[in-house]
């Protein structure tokens, strides 16, 4: 049975669609974080990301200028540039599509979507960067780099230009963004913003957006007049599967005492980059112990919003009833399906009741052909 995602009232018909690239479809920031923090060992600094809000969504002149002053460098903004640009661009050919980066350019080019590019990055570094993902550039009728505008965002120049450029109004286009410097860009220009936020626990910063989604995954293009996808099967968006593994620890002690749910806490320790990758939310797949054998599995990845965790962390539940605990036991996980967005509960009540209608979709998913035959990995059963 195939489902559309759950139909909301219109907000506005769109013609097109106007792209932001770092940080929107790509995961740049796990780049930038790794060159920074080779460049500012060279003098005896850490970095630490505390500045990345001044630096997402900026031009490259604009964020090394705040990278020299934030950290109190010797040099020029310009001689960074000229000594972190090499750097970068040794590295574009590493920078993964984001979740949903792939499947939406796919589903609004295979309807024929109207679809641009606007990004603060120089043209030259759009194109290299992209070159590297396979059908990207050619689903775009136009891209503009910030090097082809007088002012860049958070001006509304460079999306103006786009619908110059596509023959459009300005308010029937919709702008997908991650930073605020893009979000101001696009209502400046009079369009519709959706803001998928790249710097987490920051989505009520972002309230000029029309609509704040927390990953590419949780966009509904039919709420713009855009052509629903149909690839939700049973409340739940197969994804690309993934691995994640390690022994079980004691985690915050809440899963069994406070929620009544025994959840198998994995330590995040060198899993740091990975997790980095794969949005916060609700996920299941199948879990391989290496005493016990597989079972099924559904988690959480993300900050527990009521629980306001400090590190992004992954908690599995293992949907099967085990006697006594098994601290210190080699666990698999394979990731295979998607359920929902993290999101934050009014009560304890309601997070539990949520948390076991999880359960509920995940359980019927795994019973699926398309799911089940995961359980047979080798990844999850060399562990046992």
């Amino acid at each position: 049975m195939i489902k559309m995602s759950t139909a909301q009232p219109l907000k506005k018909i769109a013609s097109c669609v106007i792209l932001d690239l770092d940080g929107t479809l790509l995961n740049t920031d796990g780049i930038v974080s790794d060159v920074l923090r080779v460049y500012l060992g060279k003098y005896g600094m850490q970095w630490d990301g505390r500045e990345v809000q001044k630096i997402v969504g900026k031009t490259p002149l604009e964020a090394a200028s705040a990278v020299v002053e934030a950290y109190g460098l010797s040099c020029t903004t310009s001689e960074l540039l000229s000594e972190i640009t090499p750097m970068f661009s040794n590295q574009w050919c590493n920078i993964k599509a984001l979740p949903g980066a792939n499947r939406l350019i796919k589903h609004l080019s295979g309807h024929r979507v109207s679809m641009a590019m606007a990004s603060n990055s120089p043209r030259e570094n759009i194109e290299t960067k992209i070159s590297f993902h396979q059908g990207w550039k050619e689903s775009f009728s136009v891209i503009i780099g910030g090097d082809e505008v007088r002012l860049g965002k958070p001006s509304p120049e460079i999306f103006l230009e786009v619908a110059k450029r596509l023959n459009v109004d300005p308010s029937s286009c919709l702008v997908i963004e991650d930073s605020l410097p893009g979000i101001t860009a696009g209502k400046a220009a009079g369009m519709e913003v959706v803001a998928v936020p790249s710097i987490p626990k920051q989505s009520h910063l972002y309230t000029s957006a029309d609509e704040v989604i927390n990953s590419l995954l949780d966009l509904q293009p039919e709420k713009w007049g855009l052509p629903p996808f149909q690839d939700w099967i049973k409340d739940t968006l197969p994804i690309e599967p993934w691995h994640i593994g390690g022994p079980v620890i004691k985690g915050f002690g809440r899963g069994s005492k406070i929620l009544g749910i025994p959840t198998a806490n994995l330590s995040t320790e060198g899993y740091g980059s990975l997790l980095s990758e794969h949005p916060s939310g609700v996920y299941f797949g199948w879990a391989g112990l290496s005493k016990r054998g597989v079972f099924k599995m559904v988690m959480s990845i993300g900050w527990n919003p009521y629980f306001n965790n400090t590190e992004k962390t992954i908690e599995p539940w293992l949907l099967h009833d085990f006697d006594g605990d098994f601290y210190g036991e080699e666990l698999r996980l394979i990731i295979v399906g998607y359920i929902r967005p993290e999101a934050n509960f009014s009560s304890l009540q309601s997070l539990i009741e949520k948390i076991h209608h999880d359960r509920k979709v995940a359980e019927e998913a795994l019973d699926l052909p398309l799911f089940s035959k995961y359980k047979d990995d080798p990844y999850v059963k060399s562990s046992t």
